[in-house]
């Protein structure tokens, strides 16, 4: 009976762990490119049952009993968000696979797919948190006009010239398991060994999506889907509190009889 108090307890942490996720996937339903997690389980150590009940060693050690439940890893899940349009020039979204990179404080290399655009002081493209992308990309300061082709070749209109002048190029990023990245808040990505090393390239080649200038790609939390599984893991967490009070009842009981 002491092991049912320890599985259940398992069984509680994960579900614990389970709804935090959910609840941040849920509160990240309007963020610009969001990428829901998922959360995944494994079985824990299993165990002859003679081992575990040395009260009762004549039991058949053919029989094994798990140990209850443990967190095996979150993981993100980058399925393409609707595309919405803005009709704001900044505004770019990845229709297809990749990531933009950006410099970060540190002078290190992170990547997000969040194409909420601004030009800071120095004239530099940067996301909307102020990361510069990278390579860097300045735009004139008497620029009437900016164009970014679906290629992501940046192209800017200045007075007294009749045609559009080019200033910069916007390369995506693919990784051969974008699941592993590692996400460090602010919509940003950083590779690890699982996730492999970044892939550059342009814009509609090499499996790569497309950039939509006007558009912005929206988080891929089905909110459905979520309270779904919201309820479940309510519900599961319920049923292993119940298995505790179970237990200690049983326990209750063991104790009065040697009274």
């Amino acid at each position: 009976m002491t092991d049912s108090l320890y599985i259940a307890s398992t069984g509680m942490h994960t579900q614990q762990e389970s709804i935090n996720v959910i609840s941040n996937n849920l509160a990240n339903v309007n963020t610009p490119a969001f990428k829901k997690s998922k959360i995944s389980f494994v079985d824990l150590v299993y165990k002859p049952v003679n081992e575990q009940n040395t009260a009762a060693p004549f039991l058949d050690s053919s029989y094994e009993l798990g140990s209850g439940a443990a967190i095996s890893g979150t993981s993100k899940s980058f399925t393409l968000g609707e595309i919405k349009t803005t009709d704001r020039a900044l505004d770019i979204a990845i229709n297809g696979d990749g990531f933009i990179e950006v410099d970060l404080l540190d002078g290190s290399k992170a990547y997000t797919r969040n194409g909420s655009l601004s030009i800071n002081a120095e004239s530099l493209l940067t996301t909307n948190d102020g990361f510069v992308l990278s390579p860097s990309i300045q735009i004139p300061e008497d620029s009437t006009d900016v164009v970014i082709g679906t290629d992501g070749k940046v192209q800017v209109s200045i007075p007294d010239e009749s045609e559009l002048i080019e200033v910069g190029q916007i390369d995506l990023v693919k990784f051969i398991s974008a699941e592993n990245l590692k996400p460090i808040g602010n919509n940003l990505y950083l590779p690890t060994a699982d996730s492999g090393d970044a892939i550059f390239g342009t814009p509609g080649e090499d499996g790569l999506g497309i950039v939509a200038q006007g558009f912005l790609e929206s988080s891929n939390v089905n909110l459905i889907e979520e309270m779904v599984n919201l309820i479940l893991a309510q519900r599961a967490y319920e049923i292993n509190s119940k298995v505790i009070q179970a237990s200690d009842e049983m326990l209750t009981l063991s104790n009065n009889m040697r009274r």
